[in-house]
């Protein structure tokens, strides 16, 4: 079984359920090492100082935010102070209909199991009066020192808590593509039947499942 990557309980209204958090993804991406060449020598990385060209030691590596007069230099101590708190809850604040959320912003996925077996009954419960409602809910949690917006839905027979991107890391398109977006006027309805009248002909079942990544493989 894999190993959780967080633990903590669901919480929204008067009800409580401790869960784990799992990946639901992997990647399969093949990742290759750097050699020299006609040996099989490994070439590593050093962290040097681009002045002096010395190496670092890491205790002496801080962290520094780029201004116009320099850098401000941050201590790991006050990051420290400035990050979220460790919270164990992942504290759901509403209920949303999932159409009303734009792909683009979600940021990867999670299984959700009970922390125990004697959680299974709400875990259960919770997962199909989600279904039935046709909602998810929406909540945050911190995790690794950090405040994450997420939804939990139901997927079959569990739970899926997706990360969501904040509102402010999601680019305007408008502001991005500027003049190059076309406006609707510029079409015909006559153009537009014809255009679905050839989605639908092209139209397939989703299996998933037909489609591999060749490197991975």
């Amino acid at each position: 079984m894999a190993s959780a990557v967080w633990t903590g309980v669901l919480t929204f209204g008067l009800v409580s359920l401790p869960v784990q958090l799992f990946a639901a993804t992997e990647d399969h991406a093949i990742r290759f090492r750097q050699l020299q060449r006609g040996t099989s020598d490994r070439v590593r990385n050093k962290r040097v100082n681009e002045r002096t060209g010395e190496e670092v030691p890491y205790n002496e590596i801080v962290k520094g935010y780029p201004t116009e007069d320099g850098f401000v230099v941050v201590e790991p101590d006050e990051l420290a102070d400035i990050a979220p708190g460790r919270s164990r809850a992942l504290e759901i604040i509403g209920f949303v209909d999932l159409d009303q959320v734009d792909p683009v912003y979600y940021r990867s996925s999670y299984y959700l199991a009970p922390d125990g077996a004697e959680y299974g009954k709400v875990y259960a419960l919770l997962r199909e009066a989600l279904a039935r409602a046709g909602r998810a809910g929406l909540g945050t949690f911190v995790m690794r020192d950090r405040e994450y917006l997420t939804t939990v839905r139901p997927s079959a027979d569990v739970l899926v808590a997706d990360v969501l991107r904040w509102a402010t890391e999601v680019r305007d398109p408008h502001r991005e593509l500027g003049g190059s977006l076309p406006r609707h006027a510029e079409t015909t309805e006559a153009e537009i039947d014809t255009a679905v009248q050839l989605i639908e002909a092209m139209a397939i079942d989703w299996a998933l499942q037909s489609y591999q990544d060749i490197v991975a493989a």
